[in-house]
Parts: structure tokens; C-alpha cells; sequence
């Protein structure tokens, strides 16, 4: 038979509450009661022990790892790096998918808070991350990836997004294309914000921003890229070079072009953005900028066990807002206009 909170609070001679209090480290409960009940617990082989004792101790050794998209290749190689650093240096992950919805990354924060997770890692789903962060109180340490959130003062560990949309870009021009599109995720998102920029810039600079070069944004999807595509080739706006925002938004505008009789890239070139795994294969070769994935996963680790106080942390001290240059992977889905 399994043992339950009612056994120690027998054994430790307190009350069913009094066991409850101390393993949820409430303040009423003296440190004494709480070291004598972990004690009990761990005798016992009662189940939360290591949870129990981690928050007598002020410490759980455990981060949480929020991600907006599960299915897309880039997060979970991502996650892969912040975990195998965690886990490399004491420390668990508890894994969060918010699917792009600001309420469940909300929910999820006020989650982890309850767990007393010792910081966050966070891929954000807005500008606007950073507030519900602020409402949820969490008061431990937060880097963000991926994407930046809104506060000037936040740690985070991004690509260098609009210098990567110009390269793109540029290397679309260098090709001879003069009416190049962008196709990008959600406009909230400060990634995409950044790859836009970059994209006009370079249009400005070669005296290319014309009315006909569209801006379009959605999500981050491939049935976006498809959906977005679409409108184009119903618009009768065709560019004759399109810089996506991702790579699987980049798999939907090939998909839609294709099935509707445009080649690529004897139609229309193509640029998507990480170099997903599926990127390379060869029926797809996509064109794309690369993002070294699994090492800023475990670079934004690393800083976050530097925030938390870590003791055992590798290495030189990062800083706590890094950029990482973008290196442009050029495969098959572009060719000269």
C-alpha cells in the first residue's frame, strides 16, 4: 500500500494540514517541522520527497521551457539544446507548448510559477510576453529565444533577424529579381517585425520598394504559407521571388505555387528561414538562412543557470542578451530572373 500524507503526519505527530503546509512550504510552518517531515518522507519512500525537499532547501533544480509550436522542427531542436545543458548541470525541464495562444502561455507561466520552477526559457508568442510575466509575478529569472518580447531590459538569445531578411533579400536581387514578396508569421512577433525591416531595408537600398512588393502576415504555419500564397496568385500579384518568414511557411507557398501550375524556382524563387532538417532533403533543397538551433538552446540555459546562480556553470560568463549572425544556406529553390 502506497504511503499517504495522513501515515507521516502520524508518524511526524502533527496534523493531515500541518504535513500539507510543510510540503507546500508554507510560512507558518517552522523550518524544524519541515526538515523533520521531509526526513519522514524520504524514510517512507513517500513519492514528492524530492520536490518536498527541494522547496525546503528554496530550490527545486528544475526551469521551465515554454515553446509555441511542438510540430515545427525548429522548437524541438531548440528544447533539445536547453535540455541536454539543463540536465548537463543538475537541472530538470518542464516542457510547455502554448500552440501561439497568448492565454495558454499565461496559464502556463502561472503553472510553472506554482511549480517553482528556478527560471524560464521562453520561445515568446508576443511583444507582449513580458507583461503577463510581470501580472503572474513570478520573480525568478527569464531569458527569451527566438524572439525578444517588448522590454528593453529582458535577457534573451536571438538571431540577428533583420540583418538575416536583408542578406536574403540582397541575394534575391544579386539574382536579377526586382519583385520580391514576404511572406511572414504573426505581425505581433518581434522576429517578424525584425525580418520585415531587414527585407525593406534592402529593397531601399537598391531603390526596389515599389507598391507591387507585398508584405503579407498570418502565422506561422504552412496552411498560412499556403493560404497567403494563394491570395497572391488569385490577386494576380505574383512576385517572381518570395522570402518567407520560416521554412514550413516557406513549404506552404512552394505547395500552393505548385499546385497551381507555377514552378519554383522556374516560376517563382523561394527563401525560407532555420534550416528545419526537412529543409535539406532533396526533393525539397530549400533555400533558406540557417539558425544554429540546438547551441542557442543551450546558450540560453547557460545564462539562465548564470542568472539563477548556478554554481557549476562551464565556460566564460555570456551575456545575457545575445545575438547570433545569420548564415545563408543556398540550396536549390532559387535561381537568376
Amino acid at each position: 500500500m502506497s504511503v499517504t500524507i495522513k501515515d507521516i503526519a502520524k508518524i511526524a505527530g502533527v496534523s493531515y494540514a500541518t504535513v500539507s503546509r510543510a510540503l507546500n512550504d508554507h510560512s507558518e510552518v517552522s523550518e524544524k517541522t519541515k526538515e523533520k517531515i521531509i526526513q519522514i518522507t524520504e524514510v517512507m519512500g513517500y513519492s514528492p520527497n524530492a520536490i518536498a525537499r527541494g522547496l525546503v532547501r528554496k530550490n527545486t533544480n528544475t526551469i521551465g521551457l515554454l515553446i509555441p509550436d511542438i510540430t515545427n522542427p525548429y522548437f524541438p531542436e531548440v528544447a533539445r539544446g536547453v535540455e541536454d545543458y539543463a540536465i548537463s548541470h543538475g537541472f530538470n525541464v518542464f516542457l510547455c507548448n502554448t500552440n501561439w495562444e497568448e492565454k495558454k502561455e499565461y496559464d502556463y507561466i502561472r503553472v510553472l510559477r506554482e511549480k517553482r520552477v528556478e527560471g524560464l526559457v521562453v520561445a515568446p508568442v508576443s511583444i507582449s510576453s513580458h507583461q503577463k510575466i510581470e501580472e503572474a509575478d513570478l520573480k525568478t529569472p527569464v531569458i527569451y529565444i527566438g524572439s525578444k518580447s517588448g522590454d528593453k531590459n529582458e535577457n534573451y538569445v536571438i538571431l540577428d533577424n533583420a540583418k538575416a531578411a536583408f542578406m536574403a533579400t540582397e541575394y534575391f536581387i544579386e539574382l536579377g529579381h526586382e519583385n520580391i514578396g514576404f511572406i511572414g508569421g504573426y505581425e505581433n512577433s518581434s522576429s517578424n517585425v525584425d525580418r520585415v525591416k531587414g527585407y525593406r531595408d534592402a529593397l531601399k537600398k537598391h531603390c526596389l520598394e515599389k507598391e507591387i512588393n507585398v508584405v503579407k502576415s498570418s502565422s506561422y504555419k504552412r496552411s498560412s504559407g499556403y493560404a497567403l500564397a494563394l491570395e497572391l496568385i488569385k490577386e494576380g500579384r505574383v512576385p517572381s521571388a518570395v522570402l518567407a518568414a520560416n521554412d514550413i511557411i516557406a513549404l506552404g507557398v512552394i505547395e500552393a505555387l505548385e499546385t497551381h501550375g507555377y514552378t519554383v524556382p522556374g516560376d517563382v524563387s523561394v527563401i525560407g528561414f532555420d534550416d528545419i532538417l526537412f529543409a535539406s532533403l532533396p526533393k525539397i533543397n530549400l533555400t533558406t538562412v540557417a539558425q544554429p538551433k540546438y547551441e542557442m538552446g543551450g546558450v540560453a540555459a547557460k545564462i539562465l543557470l548564470q542568472l539563477i546562480g548556478c554554481n557549476n556553470v562551464d565556460g566564460d560568463k555570456i551575456l545575457n542578451q545575445y545575438i547570433v549572425e545569420p548564415k545563408l544556406i543556398i540550396r536549390g529553390t532559387c535561381r537568376k530572373k
